[in-house]
């Protein structure tokens, strides 16, 4: 079984997703989108742009926790890892998301 996508929406009628692994965690959250055609562009931006290191922006929380953000080629941020509770456990996070980006599998949550 492999990952997948799934999108959502709040109650002002915005979209987002998800890019769930196979175990059903979270390993990639995107913005809010005022539609739901603008989160499947998005979806589709991700699974051009997982597979490349140079889309993967290393960064550390005021906290000090690790995370990423997935960047398209254009610099905007597409997605954003969790907190990590360590520069290995986000290179995990950011392997998985290449695994797991390019994936078609596109669910309504």
């Amino acid at each position: 079984m492999s990952g997948h996508y799934e999108i959502s929406s709040n109650d002002k009628g915005q979209f987002s997703f998800v890019l769930k692994a196979a175990n059903g965690q979270v390993i990639l959250r995107s913005q809010m989108y005022e539609s739901r055609g603008a989160a499947q562009t998005g979806i589709a931006s991700v699974q051009t742009n997982s597979p490349s290191d140079e889309r993967y922006e290393l960064s550390v929380a005021s906290d000090g926790r690790p995370y990423f953000n997935l960047r398209a080629g254009n610099g905007q941020v597409i997605g954003t890892s969790q907190m990590y509770s360590s520069d290995d456990a986000r290179a995990t996070g950011i392997a998985s998301v290449k695994t797991n980006g390019p994936g078609t599998d596109v669910r309504e949550a």
